[in-house]
């Protein structure tokens, strides 16, 4: 039997994109996979009784070395802020390519506490900073200075210790530059820079935590249980920053989705589906009820996304029980059951879930993800407008629809804050500063593009229809793209009435690897990655299914 993939027009809809949720693709997840038989140390460790000073930690193999240098500093409550624009922060971290130098340290001890401020060298590959969740740090302290671990249902509500507010790398304020490094092979992966340096401050979290908690009370002072400090992870305060990236990576957006799809197509094509398989995918479902009933939010939006979820996947459980399990592709016919009887966020759900119990298919794709954009930026200028007239007609159907001399789908408009110096969304008839407009508006574009394309003779080469039509470059490259990336376009309009900007955050973040999405509104919100992962010293034999435990 063979299914059919998903049709783009279906899953690249931003309402089903922000129903993604972490699978064994995420990032993290393939970070640990990756770096499992690394050695790793805890080279440095200069701190004072209060827990501030410098400290450095290390995964090597092979000669080749990478090393997270870490600041900590004291940071009075009224400098504290999570905002993009803050100047202090309780902890500075970059990561160094090898082994720092004394020379480095003092280097990099003027530099990286100033973040932004601060310069570094191609020696440097990623930058962080973050902050305590003060409440619940100091709460911890207080419990391990008693001798006592701290309560793990207060633990469980919040997930984190500290949370990070950016993570740099690519060349940024004089990192290295990506082409210096993408041809290691522990890198090719997306990301994997960055989630390395995530993980390592997580382990710095603990063992800061507890150095202070010792020198507070030394008779009394209790370690943090290892159980509880690994079902903690770090925290992320993220904002509109992360949106533009899907829109501006159109090959690589197609990648992950593409990856995930193919994915699903396979494991529904699974004409026997073993005892074991099942058993591993059930209960996986039945360990992340906890985490869902677990999902703490203010949200109101949330709130009822997650209660209709935690429904859903009761319902799901019941059929499970009932449903024949020695039938043939039997994931096939739990899917279909899905389409018709489970919300969407409960979908993508079961979807990632899917994965588990099949190392094999998923690995095919995990060396996917990555994409060499520079290979398909060339416009076909050979190309003609027919053809260009036909990939319009075929892939953006939907967007062709729309109206946009109706302020709804007019609504917003995308720019870059000076204040706050990252992209923002304001409203178009509210807010000044449209003639100021960042290229996210795909759809009108699109439509735009369209419009022209349909009055333009039809056999007049691309490179004629730019000659005349320059200003719509930008999205003749995107229609070309999308004729051999059919999952590399948002089939959404990113500037209308009712666009929720967090479900282009929640998309991406999925694919990091993120859990307990918290909206603050509907333009930033709060996550934990590698809550339930494996400590550093119980690398070498994980369970890679981690993901479903916490604190229970």
């Amino acid at each position: 039997m063979e299914v059919q993939l998903r049709s783009p027009k279906e899953i690249m809809k931003l309402s089903r994109l922000g129903c993604f949720h972490q699978s064994k693709l995420s990032f993290l997840r393939s970070f640990l996979e990756e770096f499992k038989d690394w050695k790793y140390s805890r080279d440095l460790f200069e701190l004072d009784k209060d827990g501030y000073g410098q400290a450095v930690y290390s995964f090597s193999k092979n000669r080749r070395v990478y090393s997270l240098v870490c600041f900590a500093n004291e940071l009075h409550e009224k400098e504290r802020s999570d905002r993009v624009i803050a100047t202090k922060w309780d902890a500075a971290f970059v990561l160094h390519d090898g082994i720092p130098s004394k020379k480095d340290l003092d280097r990099l001890y003027g530099n990286v506490p100033k973040q932004e401020v601060g310069r570094l060298s191609c020696k440097e590959l990623t930058l962080s900073r973050a902050n305590r969740s003060v409440r619940l740090f100091n709460e911890v302290v207080e419990n391990l200075s008693d001798g006592k671990q701290p309560d793990k249902k207060l633990l469980s509500k919040v997930g984190y210790l500290y949370r990070t507010t950016a993570v740099y790398g690519s060349g940024k304020f004089g990192l290295a530059d990506r082409f210096r490094i993408q041809n290691r092979p522990e890198l090719k992966g997306p990301f994997r820079l960055e989630m390395m340096l995530v993980y390592f401050v997580r382990q710095f979290t603990f063992d800061q935590i507890n150095h202070i908690a010792k020198n507070k009370n030394p008779k009394k002072f209790v370690k943090l249980d290892e159980k509880i400090a690994k079902g903690l992870g770090i925290g992320n305060s993220t904002g509109l920053g992360m949106a533009p990236f899907i829109v501006n990576h159109p090959t690589l957006l197609n990648n992950w989705v593409q990856s995930r799809e193919n994915i699903l197509k396979k494991i529904r094509e699974i004409e026997i589906v073993k005892d074991e398989e099942f058993k591993i995918f059930y209960e996986c479902l039945i360990k992340s009820i906890y985490n869902v009933e677990n999902w703490n939010t203010d949200s109101e939006f949330q709130k009822s996304k997650i209660k209709e979820l935690l429904e859903d996947l009761n319902k799901t459980i019941n059929y499970l029980n009932t449903v024949d399990k020695k039938q043939k592709y039997l994931f096939n016919t739990i899917y279909k059951w899905m389409e018709t009887e489970v919300c969407e966020e409960c979908l993508e759900y079961l979807v990632s879930m899917f994965m588990e119990p099949f190392d094999e298919i998923v690995k095919e794709f995990k060396n996917k993800m990555s994409a060499d954009e520079d290979k398909y930026f060339t416009i076909p200028t050979h190309r003609t407008v027919i053809q260009l007239r036909d990939i319009l007609e075929n892939h953006y159907s939907e967007l062709l629809k729309l109206d946009f001399n109706k302020k709804e789908n007019n609504h917003n408009f995308w720019f870059i804050s000076k204040n706050k110096e990252e992209p923002r969304i304001g409203n178009r008839f509210e807010v000044r500063g449209s003639e100021l407009e960042q290229p996210l508006a795909i759809a009108r574009d699109i439509k735009k593009l369209y419009e022209i394309v349909i009055v333009s003779k039809n056999s007049q080469t691309i490179a004629e229809f730019l000659i005349e039509n320059d200003n719509l470059r930008h999205v003749v490259r995107r229609a070309f793209i999308i004729e051999k990336f059919p999952y590399s376009e948002i089939l959404d309009n990113t500037i209308g009435e009712k666009l929720m900007p967090i479900d282009m955050l929640r998309f991406k973040l999925s694919f990091f690897g993120a859990v307990k999405f918290d909206p603050r509104s509907d333009k930033w919100l709060r996550i934990c990655m590698f809550q339930g992962a494996p400590l550093p010293n119980q690398l070498k034999n994980f369970d890679d299914k981690w993901v479903y435990d916490s604190l229970n």
